[in-house]
This record gives C-alpha cells, sequence and structure tokens, in this order.
C-alpha cells in the first residue's frame, strides 16, 4: 500500500485557496484514474485504488492544516507503511505558481502540516513534493495561503496539478529518485 496525502484545510471556506493545492492535486489524481466511493476513515476522507500497478489510499485529512499528523499516522499504524511508502502533496510559497518540486527527505520549511506530520511520524524522511502557489507578497503568510488563487494563478495552477498527478504516476512505477530527476527538470 502507498498513500498519498494532499493537505488542505477541510470546508467550504477553504476549498480553492492556495493552502488547498494539495487536496486538489489529490483531487485531480482521484480523477484521472476514476476513483470513487469516498469513505471517512483515518481522520481524512480516503479512496482506494490501483494507480501504476501500485495499491493505494488517497487521504485528505479532515483536521485542520496543523494536525495533518493525525490522520496519517493512523493510516501509517493500520497499514504498517513506511515513511518511502507516504508521499505528501503540500502547498509552497516558495515556488511560483505552476512550479512543483520533489523531495525525497526535508524539513517542513515553515509548513505546519508538514511539521505535524514529521511530529507524528518522528522522522522528516518522507517523500513530498511540494506546489507552488507563490510568489508571496507583504502581509503575513496565513493571509496569503488563506486567499484564493487570482485568475492568472489558477489557470498557471492546473499544468502545474497535471504535472504533479504525472510525477505521482512515476513514483508509483519508478520511485522518488526518477521522479525527481524527471519531474524536478520539467518545470522549466
Amino acid at each position: 500500500m502507498k498513500l498519498i496525502v494532499g493537505l488542505g484545510n477541510p470546508g467550504s471556506d477553504y476549498a480553492m485557496t492556495r493552502h488547498n493545492a494539495g487536496f486538489m492535486a489529490v483531487e485531480r489524481i482521484a480523477r484521472r484514474h476514476g476513483l470513487t466511493g469516498l469513505r471517512h476513515k483515518f481522520h481524512a476522507g480516503v479512496l482506494e485504488g490501483v494507480i501504476a500497478g501500485q495499491k493505494v489510499l488517497l487521504m485528505q485529512p479532515t483536521t485542520f492544516m496543523n494536525r495533518s499528523g493525525l490522520a496519517v499516522g493512523e493510516a501509517v499504524m493500520f497499514y504498517k507503511l513506511e515513511p518511502a511508502d507516504i508521499l505528501v502533496l503540500v502547498d509552497e510559497v516558495a515556488l511560483d505558481v505552476g512550479t512543483i518540486r520533489l523531495r525525497a527527505e526535508g524539513t517542513p520549511g515553515g509548513h505546519n502540516g508538514l511539521a505535524d506530520i514529521q511530529r507524528v511520524l518522528t522522522t522528516k524522511a518522507y517523500p513530498r513534493l511540494r506546489i507552488g502557489v507563490g510568489p508571496q507578497g507583504p502581509g503575513p503568510r496565513a493571509d496569503f495561503v488563506l486567499a484564493r488563487f487570482t485568475e492568472h494563478q489558477f489557470a498557471a495552477l492546473h499544468p502545474a496539478l497535471e504535472r504533479a498527478a504525472d510525477a505521482v504516476e512515476c513514483w508509483l512505477r519508478e520511485g522518488i529518485d526518477k521522479a525527481m530527476s524527471l519531474y524536478n527538470a520539467a518545470d522549466a
């Protein structure tokens, strides 16, 4: 089992905000592969299926961002997953809209969702795919990430979500190193 987690905040107030780019990517993957039958399990909305020959659990935690580790931790314990079996899709203000970046491990980089997952897993050695939502303008980060994309930004986000779905499929088929070599370079 591979766990693909899109981070975001639950509820219609947060739909289509920059902080929900991870949710949007998971929804894109589910549509692409015809995965339906959303269930609520592990403090998350989950879909199970097969992508690229791998059994997967797509997850959108129903907790707020700063408690994302609760859902991830429950699924990891239930399925007895290793950190390398998890891929977290998350918004990134340090990357321009339209850009994605895969890493095999890393620090939370100021992202509360990643920080909570790291706290629960007790490791930073789990893959993550950062989806650019920046650049951030003046003002508090929270205000920026909780705002909706502009029309121009949303147009640039669409192909990035497609590349994110492609990168997830590559990760499932060929592993994180191959996915990083192909999709980190594809941002040009």
